[in-house]
């Protein structure tokens, strides 16, 4: 029985650590949805109309990031953008780490070295899950390469 208790342990702190990088592009959108729905709450809006606005709010967020990261030739606009994504995941990663290596480390100087790496490999993971998919182009407009014409073989030509 002990046995089965690490082992579902283990697998749910796995199952959990990896919903943590996959969700981590995430949390500037949850972020912007949370606020702007306490805000619409408290200015009346009701509980399902708060719902509503959170989530079109957050939604509009991503879409708005990810296809601004794509259109953008600047590199400093995708930089800004993608820290904008990265910084907020690095925060939370931060804390996930730290109240998850309280379980497993008496030592509060080696738990912020933990939750500081935890922040770094969450972020990271979140700029990169943003920035995969943004194809990098030069400033220069693409240009129409002709290709030299072949010389059209006749029959006795390719018989010889």
């Amino acid at each position: 029985m002990l046995a089965l208790g690490l082992v579902l342990n283990t697998v749910g702190i796995g199952l959990f650590c990896w919903l943590v990088f996959a969700l981590a592009v995430y949390a500037l959108p949850f972020f912007v949805a949370l606020n702007i729905g306490m805000m619409a709450f408290h200015g009346g809006a009701g509980v399902v109309g708060a719902l509503l606005i959170g989530i079109a709010a957050g939604a509009l967020t991503l879409a708005f990031g990810q296809t601004a990261l794509a259109v953008t030739r600047s590199v400093a606009l995708r930089v800004a953008i993608a820290a904008a994504f990265a910084v907020p995941a690095a925060i939370a990663g931060y804390n996930v780490v730290l109240s998850l290596s309280q379980f497993g480390e008496p030592s509060s100087a080696w738990r912020e070295v933990w939750a500081c790496v935890g922040a770094i490999c969450v972020g990271g993971t979140a700029w990169t899950r943003l920035t995969v998919f943004a194809e990098t182009r030069s400033s220069e407009p693409a240009r129409l390469v002709k290709q030299p014409s072949q010389p059209i073989l006749t029959a006795a030509a390719r018989e010889a």
